[in-house]
């Protein structure tokens, strides 16, 4: 059994977790002798460790660059780019690893307390909707301006989970939850309604 608790790394604008494997309850595991077979788990942290996971890109609608709207649904999505399948593998003394990751949720922190939890990247949001019509996989909608908190802006984050599925040295396994995170500010205000007599 493989067992993964994880570690944080900086890409430069975003953190990622990949996985950290305890090998029979040891922190690391020595290089095996000359004549023993290399146990599989130490390709399987080799091949884990080679992938190059995008960072997420976060989109929304209105536009990431101009202001949300108070009551004005929100649509968020993670750029199509950076969603989809990356494989990596690694050999040692002739035993090879593949492993392939696949994004699962993406998970919204959009900083007014609000969580959402989206099981794919989102719909980015086109002419073919209506301007007041709500995201169908992945929105929010603001309750309060940001006026009022540093910067003026809110602070929001999307973590992207991914699980692993690896194979090679005649065996298979999954390595659930590697993450990788991005965050931008968002600016919210409100809209106020002028009525002419």
């Amino acid at each position: 059994m493989i067992t993964s608790t994880g570690w944080e790394f900086d890409l430069g604008g975003g953190v990622g977790i990949l996985p950290r494997f305890d090998i029979e309850g040891q922190e690391k595991k020595p290089e095996p002798a000359e004549g023993r077979p290399v146990p599989v788990e130490v390709v399987v942290q080799r091949a884990v460790e080679r992938l190059e996971l995008p960072q997420p890109v976060i989109r929304t609608s209105p536009d990431e660059d101009l202001v949300q709207v108070v009551h004005v649904p929100t649509w968020m999505w993670v750029d199509r780019g950076t969603w989809g399948p990356v494989s990596a593998s690694a050999a040692v003394e002739g035993v090879t690893v593949t492993a392939t990751a696949r994004p699962r949720r993406a998970v919204w922190s959009m900083g007014e307390g609000g969580r959402v939890v989206c099981r794919g990247p989102g719909t980015p949001y086109s002419e073919a909707f209506s301007p007041k019509a709500a995201s169908p996989d992945c929105g929010y909608t603001y309750r309060r301006a940001s006026v009022s908190v540093p910067g003026g802006a809110y602070t929001v984050s999307v973590q992207v989970t991914w699980d692993v599925e690896w194979r090679g040295g005649g065996q298979a396994g999954v390595v659930p939850g590697l993450v990788m995170t991005a965050q931008r500010q968002l600016v919210v205000d409100e809209v106020q309604a002028v009525v002419t007599g």
